[in-house]
């Protein structure tokens, strides 16, 4: 790998550790206020809301500017989220500040790997880069959960400042506060990421004249006998890991009895299956092979069904690895090809910024559906059943699609595997 890769991996790591980690600080600060379920379920749909609303612009704002500047804008937009619920704004209207650096941060993150890298070193790369987003949720949400802890919650609210008033009062604000610094921390790894040297695409004049083009490569995209497989398998993947992040913390609440910190620990332990299995999809996955994973997004919907069955922590705890082991090794190599697809499409920043309005889109409705479900009274333990039927159905749906192009359009699906086989050789 190149050297500019483990700075990109670097910067990706703190920014992603912030993420997560505020998103446990957001749930405790509605908690704290007494606010109902459904505003705190909310808050993966409103992260989402902007990947969904801004989707024809950020991927042609990622190719207009150096990615590393891009990352770097984007960090300072997390910031002022952050301060934003510091000072008194609605969590979910800040938090939805903070999904809009994310989705502007996104295309440039994923999009400079296709400029630094031969495809050769895609999967690989994607396995690293996803193990080590993942390890940064596992990191992120412990330490979300111990910021607001008791614990560390007392000792940084004990800090005085001589002659300032910083008004943070509670323990979700304090970790809130101490979770700029990371993002900061991120923001200086942005500015240290080389140039790659491809040819900038000016954005125009006209912000609106990208609307027309985007739907042109979101329809490519779907049109493509493998982008539209990787496109459908990564977007319902994503839409329901995304809702599992909040959907784990409320059956710990109701199954174990567990609070937010304590509720934190078994979503880093999905994240850690998720993380083994992206980096042996790394290692053992070509990208021509990426299709044949398909089967895992099936078992793994209908392990979702059993947790409802588990009420025991020694039990949960190896189920959650192997369910985000499953993941893992499913999202890797889809995620590979789908770059690969649109790559070779449209170029890097206008088909990560497909990806993620499909992928977000998913994500915002499934997680509209389930916080209008919980208003309305449906528990933890319907909607867990709920998600694990959508999985397994969905991706059983999607396998029959791939094996009807491959039966009606071989000669097609063939000389685009040929394509993946042969940049894969000599990438």
């Amino acid at each position: 790998m190149k050297r500019g890769f483990y700075t990109i991996m670097s910067a990706q790591f703190f920014s992603s550790l912030a993420d997560n980690a505020l998103f446990v600080g957001a749930v405790q600060l509605l908690r704290s206020s007494a606010a109902p379920e459904w505003q705190q379920a909310a808050l993966v749909p409103m992260f989402a809301l902007f990947y969904v609303v801004l989707a024809p612009f950020v991927g042609a704002f990622a190719d207009s500017l150096p990615k590393g500047k891009v990352m770097l804008i984007s960090n300072a937009i997390k910031v002022v989220g952050c301060l934003l619920m510091l000072f008194g704004v609605h969590p979910l209207m800040a938090y939805a500040v903070v999904g809009l650096g994310a989705a502007a941060y996104s295309p440039a993150k994923y999009g400079i790997l296709t400029e630094l890298l031969p495809a050769s070193q895609l999967v690989k790369a994607n396995g690293w880069i996803e193990g080590l987003t993942i390890a940064s949720i596992i990191l992120g949400v412990l330490l979300g959960g111990q910021l607001v802890g008791p614990a560390v919650a007392k000792e940084l609210l004990s800090l005085d400042f001589p002659f300032i008033d910083t008004g943070i009062d509670t323990p979700p604000e304090a970790a809130i506060f101490c979770l700029v610094f990371v993002y900061m921390l991120a923001a200086w790894f942005n500015t240290r990421i080389p140039q790659t040297g491809v040819e900038m695409r000016p954005m125009p004049v006209n912000p609106l004249s990208l609307l027309p083009d985007f739907w042109r490569c979101n329809n490519r995209l779907w049109r493509d006998r493998l982008g539209q497989i990787s496109l459908a398998t990564t977007t319902l993947f994503w839409g329901v890991s995304g809702n599992l992040r909040y959907i784990v913390l409320a059956w710990a609440a109701a199954a174990l009895g567990y609070s937010v910190t304590q509720a934190s620990s078994l979503v880093g332990v999905v994240a850690i299956g998720t993380a083994v299995g992206a980096v042996v999809a790394s290692l053992r996955m070509r990208l021509e092979h990426a299709t044949s994973v398909m089967p895992l997004g099936i078992a793994m919907g209908l392990l979702v069904i059993l947790l409802n069955f588990i009420d025991n922590v020694w039990l949960a705890a190896p189920f959650l690895v192997l369910l985000g082991g499953l993941g893992g090794f499913l999202v890797v190599p889809m995620n590979a090809l789908l770059q690969h697809r649109g790559h070779n499409l449209m170029g890097a920043g206008r088909s990560i910024a497909v990806q993620n309005f499909n992928e977000q889109a998913c994500i915002l409705g499934l997680g509209g559906l389930y916080s209008l479900s919980t208003g309305m009274g449906l528990s933890a333990f319907g909607a867990i059943a709920g998600f694990g039927l959508i999985v397994a159905g969905f991706m059983w749906l999607i396998k029959r699609w791939h094996e009807r192009n491959c039966r009606d359009y071989p000669h097609e699906v063939e000389h685009l595997l040929d394509i993946a086989r042969n940049d894969q050789q000599h990438g």
